[in-house]
Parts: structure tokens; sequence; C-alpha cells
């Protein structure tokens, strides 16, 4: 890891992508950068690549339930198409409250990992087309690169057309 975690949240990351088998580029390419990049324009910009690889890390209320959307930063849910497909009545943008609960982490850093239970999670095929993918590493300053495969294996997440 280019900088020693400090912040807790971080941390949690690091100890979950290691305890999800997570190849050691996540785990010592997570990058704490001295500005947070809270929205998928401004990380693609620190780090030099497409806002297509930025993952977002987004959660939704599913008729109460807290869903994990990880969709490419040149996408935007399609909240009616999530909901048909993953058998809900709604699914909306959950509130900073609701987001903070079921994460232990704050909008504009959230990460694929690090939670203080599972979350029902949704990786956006879109992303599959890149070989390096950017996430969020659990505060707005901390990123770290991983691919599809491996956000799926490390969130137990589901591959889906999400946008």
């Amino acid at each position: 890891m280019s900088d020693s975690p400090t912040h807790r949240n971080v941390q949690l990351v690091v100890d979950a992508l290691r305890a999800g088998g997570a190849a050691d580029r996540a785990v010592d390419g997570l990058r704490v950068l001295p500005d947070a990049v809270t929205t998928a324009a401004s990380a693609a910009a620190a780090l030099g690549v497409e806002v297509g690889q930025i993952a977002n890390s987004l959660v939704f209320d599913a008729d109460g339930e807290p869903l994990l959307v990880l969709i490419s930063g040149a996408h935007r849910v399609d909240t009616g198409k999530v909901a048909a497909l993953i058998g809900v009545r709604k699914v909306t943008r959950a509130s900073p409250d609701f987001v903070r609960a079921a994460t232990g982490q704050v909008i504009g850093g959230v990460a694929p990992v690090g939670h203080p239970a599972p979350l029902r999670t949704l990786v956006d095929r879109a992303l599959e087309v890149f070989d390096e993918i950017w996430a969020a590493g659990g505060i707005a300053h901390a990123v770290f690169p991983t691919t599809f495969a491996e956000l799926l294996r490390v969130t137990g997440g589901e591959p889906a057309d999400v946008a």
C-alpha cells in the first residue's frame, strides 16, 4: 500500500479485501490522495484514467433493505430496471443516514467492502470491459485498483445491467 492506512474505514476496507482474497495489487495499490474525490470525474482526473473505469459505490433503499450498486462512472443507475431485476417494489436513492448505517461509511467514500455486514451487491456489467477499475477505499480520499472479476468475488456481487 502506498500510504499506510490511518483511517478506521480504510483499514476495514484493506482487511475485507485481504479476507476476500483480493490480489496484492488491490491492497498494495490503495492510494490515499491529497484531495477528496467524491465524483467519478474527480477520481478519474486524479488517477489519469477514463471515467468509465471508476466503480461508483451507490447505496439504494430497496423496499427498506440496503442495496449496493457498483456502477461505471460513465453510467447512471436505472432504478426501475434494478427494482424489476431484484424483485422489489421500489428502489430509491438512500439518505446519508441510511448509507452510513448500512456501510459505516459516508457518501463520497463508500467502498465496495468493509461494511458492518455484507450487502446485496450488483456490479455493472459495463465495468467488465476494463482491465483495471478503481473503487473508493472507505473515505473520500482513498481509492484502490481492482478488476470486474475481483469485485464480484470480494463483494459476493451479481453481475447486472443496471444502467
